[in-house]
């Protein structure tokens, strides 16, 4: 299997860097932030009405913002308000819109008051995506604004999950040219994980090795869920699931995670080498599939505290694993713990700005993206450095394998004059051990293949038989028939006489029948006192029928056992024409058995 160039691999991971650090902030270029201008109020109800939060403002119960970078309140049960006074805009655009960029808010409702009045606009993922003032991935609201100022702006912001609330102003021209290098950036990061998945799965179908496999759907959950986390799923991929939407972030990443403890067991073989770290892998692996169901049964802020927390020492429990493992002496643990080292910083950044114990800023909004990123480069390295060491590996074993050969060659050169006068004794040896074990052979095969009572085919070989007949048939356009026998009166001969005289009895009917047909013909016994016989050669049911008969007739002869015992039994008969009555063996003897059982009643009956 051909390896993914390395040369390539660093060129990739060089521009993914560059555009993934660079498009957020080129993005965020020439909009105006407004976090300094925020003054708070926590509704631990959630139930204050825009008029009461009015007559709150007016008795002083907001309060400034004074945090550092983004307004970030963690999980909370509280809806909060948010004051807004507008400063002076520029004169030439009165055209602007009010971007809240964070997608996974639940509720997001805008009061505008102005002297022309009041307006409410709503929004949040609960919402269907239709109902948006504007189709985008963040929460963005077209706002008509006097360049005087004097607007004053009432949000209120109530999510089950982190709440963390970056407010940008932007001139509408201004926001459409940032848009398009925002997606540009996450482009290039989904189109990665695309190539980087594709790419794996293509090594998996070759090797059909399971770490790839795990690899590939870590990708894919890792995309599910840093989808929900920017918007775009929700935007282009689930529109319509908002079911799906409330769930997807935790979900899709507690999915990452358990995937991610699935490739970390398969890559570094910690069943085989670090038996006790590999219990604790698969207890992540069971925690992140519990959390990923737990939306399913739970308060969904509780799925999201668990993945944030779970997640964060997985992380760590990975680069513990990946030391070791380096420790003990696998060179393809390097890249495999540098991308946990990466990934690690990256998710205990999310997980701290969630438990709102960072500050929201550029580098903790977008930590999980940038780790998530190098982490997937890096372990293409690791599983790239996997398949160059497997193959030194095996160049390493095939040359030990030779010397060994050329060693065993000179001895064999040096003992050669000393083994001559032995060859043709060894020689008879190896004839008569090769004709015994051609013996042992055969007689495994007639022991799988024949009833060991009578010698007849067992089931197995009528089936084969079968089978064959059916072959020929379709071939030549022909048919066969297969009739079905059981002994009327039979246990009572073993009551009588024993067991003993039984088996005589059937091995003197087996032989009957083996001497009543063709050679080309089959008989079989199928156990107890059943057998059927396969006959071959297109005929008319009638005809078929006479030769069955004629086989019942030679059945009911009496029967001369030892110690003088003379004894008869019975025979009802069954009989199935291929293809009339069946296409394989199985329907054939279905028919012919149901056969034989009617004639056996009606026998009775009579």
């Amino acid at each position: 299997m051909p390896v993914f160039p390395l040369h390539l691999l660093r060129s990739w991971l060089i521009v993914a860097c560059l555009l993934l650090a660079g498009g957020p902030a080129l993005a965020a270029a020439g909009a105006l932030d407004l976090s300094s201008r925020l003054a708070i109020l926590e509704d631990p109800g959630g139930r204050a009405s825009l008029d009461e939060v009015i007559e709150l403002d007016r008795s002083g119960g907001f309060q400034p913002y004074r945090g550092s970078g983004v307004p970030n309140f963690g999980y909370s049960h509280s809806a909060w308000w948010l004051r807004i006074d507008l400063p002076e805009l520029p004169a030439e655009s009165r055209r602007w819109l009010l971007e809240v960029a964070f997608p996974t808010l639940d509720d997001v409702r805008l009061y505008r008051l102005a002297p022309g009045g009041r307006r409410e606009y709503r929004s949040g993922d609960q919402l269907p995506f239709a109902e948006r003032p504007l189709a985008h991935r963040h929460f963005v609201f077209p706002l008509e604004l006097s360049p005087d100022g004097g607007t004053r702006l009432y949000l209120r912001v109530e999510s089950q999950g982190t709440l963390t609330i970056p407010l940008r102003l932007w001139q509408a021209d201004d926001f459409a040219r940032a848009d398009q290098t925002g997606y540009a950036a996450h482009a290039l990061y989904y189109g990665m994980l695309i190539g980087l998945g594709l790419y794996n799965l293509l090594i998996w179908a070759r090797l059909r090795e399971n770490v790839y496999l795990a690899y590939v759907a870590f990708v894919a959950a890792m995309a599910v869920g840093q989808l929900a986390l920017s918007g775009f799923g929700y935007q282009f991929v689930w529109p319509e699931w908002r079911g799906w939407q409330a769930i997807s972030l935790s979900s899709g990443f507690a999915a990452t995670g358990l995937f991610g403890a699935w490739f970390t067991r398969l890559f570094l073989d910690t069943a085989r080498r670090q038996p006790q770290l590999d219990r604790w892998l698969r207890l992540s692996v069971a925690a992140f599939a519990l959390v990923a169901l737990m939306p399913l049964v739970l308060p969904y802020q509780w799925a999201a505290q668990a993945t944030s927390v779970i997640g964060l020492l997985f992380s760590v429990l990975a680069v513990f694993c990946g030391v070791s493992s380096l420790r003990q002496g696998n060179p393809a643990a390097r890249f495999f713990l540098i991308a946990w080292l990466v990934l690690l910083f990256g998710v205990a950044l999310m997980a701290l700005r969630n438990l709102a114990l960072v500050p929201t800023n550029f580098v903790t909004a977008n930590g999980i993206q940038f780790g998530s990123a190098l982490e997937m480069l890096l372990l293409s390295f690791a599983l790239a450095e996997r398949i160059s060491l497997l193959r030194q590996e095996k160049e390493s074993a095939t040359a030990r394998a030779l010397e060994s050969e050329r060693a065993r060659v000179q001895l064999l050169e040096e003992s050669e004059r000393l083994l001559e006068s032995r060859v043709d004794e060894r020689t008879r040896e190896l004839a008569e051990t090769n004709r015994r074990l051609q013996t042992s052979q055969q007689r495994l095969h007639d022991m799988a293949h024949h009833d060991a009572l009578t010698g007849l085919a067992n089931r197995t070989l009528l089936f084969d038989r079968v089978e064959q007949a059916i072959l020929r048939a379709q071939r030549s356009d022909g048919g066969f028939a297969l009739v079905v026998i059981d002994l009327d009166g039979f246990k009572a001969v073993n009551d009588t006489y024993g067991h003993q005289a039984g088996d005589a009895l059937l091995v003197v009917l087996a032989d009957r029948l083996e001497h009543s047909v063709r050679a080309s013909d089959t008989v079989a016994r199928l156990g107890g006192d059943e057998f059927v016989v396969v006959l071959e050669g297109r005929a008319e049911r009638d005809q078929y029928r006479k030769l069955a008969e004629k086989l019942r007739q030679v059945l009911v002869e009496p029967v001369m056992l030892d110690d003088d015992i003379s004894t008869r039994v019975g025979a009802s008969i069954g009989l199935s024409l291929y293809p009339a009555d069946g296409a394989s063996a199985s329907q054939l003897l279905s028919v012919a058995d149901f056969a034989m059982y009617a004639n056996k009643r009606s026998a009775e009956e009579r």
